[in-house]
């Protein structure tokens, strides 16, 4: 599982995050302010690296790590620490000045980790890359601060709408013409809900705070509106095309176009109704390719979509990994780095195993390309963003935060819509201006 974090990150957990790098981060950086720590100029000697990743990638960092360690004398050591438990390690680690050589982060929260100097500069590295151009533009931003780069795409997914072909034949739709825009995508569901008994047209899932940035903030981004700007200091959700998304969306749950079960689907049923066949048009992301090879029928993929379809846009979630300040060995830790971006590592690890390559001018790779669905995922990376803020998790994964409370009020509440994006504005903006 990837950025949208179906297991929530809590209030509490990122006080103790801060609270730890607050009262110790001074004197691990003065440790470490004079540069790259010391490293041998030989980048495969033998090293024993550190490798640390949240759970939510353990197959496939492992998958990279043991492909590296079969063809170099170095060698990375994986440690996979829990999703909930992955913010305070990194704490408790920072102010020890006890990181491991190498340090993945969910990319929402790389920005955090830039910020309080938990990662070295690898500017010149990344910019001597031939292909750095063709890295996944939206992760380089979050892991960059000041001009300088800190990280690199670890791993990558998108988020974009699946579609059941079936269904759509069976409602008399095109089942290769997936909505454009939003009227296409209401009257679809409509027509597909139309079939009637436990078939429906549309699904979300409503009580979920990053399944809700991850598959909704693309509509306004592909519509001017970026959910957050100025670098994350400054929230706009109160706008012209938020304010469409959520009405769409109520419009769809309020006449049983949505099954009533997406109001209290906190993310861990997401893609369930959908893999049983019973959902025409879900958004949701290509994290579920792999698992998706053997449904029992066709379905397809298209962008999400500004309302009027002038656009397109993607949440592109997944991970970052760095040279964390602690390590001794950046050499080492670069060249493992390095070599998960190249040719090798990219096509015969990483699209081999059916997830998408962290480089668009490899998008057509062979295996990438036996998918048309993959390569087309892939190519909509360049019109990607990942929105980033200090206070992230705090507004948008905390199951009982303003995000998910501004997400129900405007499609489940009794008020207004533009209330409901009028009031979730100012109490996200008043956390983002304490953070900050």
């Amino acid at each position: 599982m990837t950025s949208y974090s179906r297991v929530n990150s809590r209030r509490g957990n990122r006080r103790i995050v801060f609270v730890a790098l607050a009262t110790t981060l001074a004197l691990f950086v003065t440790g470490c302010s004079s540069g790259e720590a010391a490293s041998s100029d030989t980048p495969d000697d033998g090293t024993e690296l550190t490798l640390w990743v949240r759970s939510a990638t353990d197959d496939f960092s492992n998958g990279l790590a043991d492909a590296y360690n079969k063809t170099h004398k170095n060698q990375v050591k994986v440690t996979v620490i829990p999703n909930d438990n992955y913010l305070q390690k990194i704490g408790a680690a920072a102010g020890a000045n006890s990181l491991p050589d190498l340090l993945a982060s969910d990319v929402v929260y790389t920005p955090e980790y830039v910020h309080n100097g938990l990662f070295q500069d690898i500017t010149d590295k990344v910019n001597a890359l031939d292909f750095a151009d063709d890295l996944a533009q939206a992760h380089i931003k979050a892991a960059s601060q000041d001009g300088k780069i800190y990280a690199v795409p670890h791993k990558l997914d998108s988020s974009f709408i699946f579609y059941n072909k079936d269904l759509f034949t069976a409602a008399g739709l095109d089942p290769e013409a997936p909505p454009t825009n939003f009227d296409e995508l209401y009257e679809q569901a409509k027509a597909v809900r139309g079939l009637g008994g436990d078939t429906y047209g549309f699904y979300f899932a409503g009580s979920c705070g990053g399944c809700g940035v991850y598959s909704l903030f693309p509509y306004a981004a592909a519509a001017g509106h970026e959910a957050l700007t100025d670098g994350g200091k400054t929230a706009d959700v109160d706008n012209d095309a938020f304010a469409d998304v959520f009405e769409l969306y109520k419009k769809l749950y309020d006449e049983d176009i949505v099954p009533s079960s997406a109001k209290s689907d906190d993310g861990t049923t997401w893609d369930t109704l959908f893999r049983e066949g019973k959902i025409g048009i879900m958004p949701n992301g290509s994290f579920l390719f792999p698992s998706f090879k053997d449904l029992p029928f066709e379905w397809g993929v298209a962008p999400l979509m500004a309302p009027d379809g002038s656009g397109t846009s993607t949440f592109v979630g997944g991970d970052t990994v760095g040279i964390s300040k602690s390590s001794k060995h950046s050499a080492q830790a670069w060249d493992f780095i390095e070599w998960t971006l190249s040719d090798e590592a990219q096509v015969e690890v990483i699209a081999k195993s059916g997830d998408l390559p962290a480089r668009t001018d490899l998008a057509d790779n062979k295996y990438s390309a036996q998918d048309p669905r993959i390569v087309a995922t892939i190519e909509g990376l360049v019109n990607g963003y990942t929105p980033a803020t200090l206070p992230f998790g705090d507004i948008f994964n905390n199951p009982n935060g303003v995000w998910v409370e501004t997400l129900r009020a405007a499609i489940f509440g009794t008020s207004d819509v533009d209330t409901a994006l009028a009031n979730g504005q100012k109490k996200i903006q008043a956390i983002i201006d304490d953070a900050y």
